[in-house]
């Protein structure tokens, strides 16, 4: 397949910071020995900080927006694949040293692309996306220092993003009962559907002060951070462990090492981008069989095109959005 002399791109520049479709050419992507038509990208937290100014995501500039792209292969130097073959990356650097997805071509580092599972499309994977590889890593660190479902429920924060609600899916369907904590409360029917057995207000959830507070969850997956995840550290039942993999409640954590030390509960830092690729590659294969979300259709509560971007962003910052925005650049 010919790539075309130019063709669109939502791009990112700074000084001032400014972002909009453009047509650029192959030359203006960075070098890669993978170059894929892409067919979908998704939305992220991290893709409406960059697309919109409001975060320090991208360390150089300019550079296409998204951390999500699926595709076909039309060209590619290195052997692990071929032209036509359906692949994904997330994360990996994209939209923040390289360029993502929001682009009808991508160029892309071969040691970061992932064959496509057979069992998924190319739209399911980015429905899945970095939040639900986040979502399935969060399980995979959690199992392995113990976390068992007889153990007790889970708590999912920020339930009703992207990450929330398929964390709630992606640890039913492995077993586990899981509750929500949520700041939007007429969104409990959709929590409800998609796996939570309990949803609870966060408008209404006192924490407690004291260095632990009565055992309530046998674990939690935390996608706020700050105030409510020091909270958490003191409610998790002995043995339990919180995926950290969120700030949008603030960075900073005030607790003690009580929790730590006399219930011994763990705090597992959760880094999606910087995945090492085997951990990487067996994470998607879960995804696509035992650990495949049931809800996708209702998960995925938008598709967009690059040129409704800024609008998906605003959305997003504003609090307004409910789970997953996927992004149609070429199609299947």
């Amino acid at each position: 397949m010919s790539i075309p002399e130019h063709f669109r791109a939502y791009r990112i520049h700074t000084s001032p910071h400014r972002a909009a479709v453009e047509n650029i050419t192959l030359a203006d992507l960075n070098s890669g020995e993978v170059t894929i038509r892409v067919a979908w990208s998704s939305v992220n937290y991290k893709d409406a900080l960059a697309g919109t100014g409001q975060g320090k995501i991208l360390r150089q500039f300019p550079l296409v927006g998204g951390i999500d792209v699926a595709g076909h292969v039309v060209e590619s130097r290195d052997p692990r694949f071929r032209e036509g073959d359906a692949v994904l990356t997330t994360g990996s650097g994209l939209s923040e040293t390289r360029d993502g997805g929001y682009s009808e071509y991508a160029r892309l580092e071969a040691d970061w692309v992932v064959p496509l599972p057979p069992t998924l499309s190319l739209r399911d994977a980015m429905a899945i996306g970095t939040a639900g590889f986040t979502a399935a890593l969060c399980l995979w660190r959690m199992q392995s220092v113990g976390q068992k479902p007889d153990m007790g429920p889970i708590v999912v924060t920020g339930a009703t993003g992207g990450v929330g609600m398929l964390a709630i899916d992606i640890y039913t369907r492995a077993g586990f009962e899981v509750h929500a904590i949520t700041g939007k409360p007429e969104q409990f029917e959709a929590l409800i559907a998609v796996g939570a057995r309990q949803c609870v207000a966060r408008a209404g959830l006192y924490l407690g002060m004291r260095p632990m507070e009565s055992a309530t969850w046998a674990g939690a997956v935390d996608n706020v951070g700050g105030d409510l995840l020091s909270g958490l550290t003191r409610m998790i039942k002995p043995w339990g462990s919180i995926a950290s993999c969120g700030m949008a409640g603030g960075i900073e954590l005030h607790t003690t090492v009580m929790p730590f030390i006399i219930r011994g509960i763990s705090l597992l830092g959760i880094n999606s981008s910087g995945t090492p690729y085997p951990v990487r590659a067996d994470l998607w294969q879960r995804l696509a069989q035992e650990w495949r979300p049931r809800h996708l259709e209702k998960i995925v509560t938008r598709e967009a095109t690059l040129d409704e971007l800024p609008e998906v962003f605003d959305t997003l910052m504003a609090g307004g959005a409910l789970g997953r925005t996927v992004v149609r650049i070429g199609g299947e």
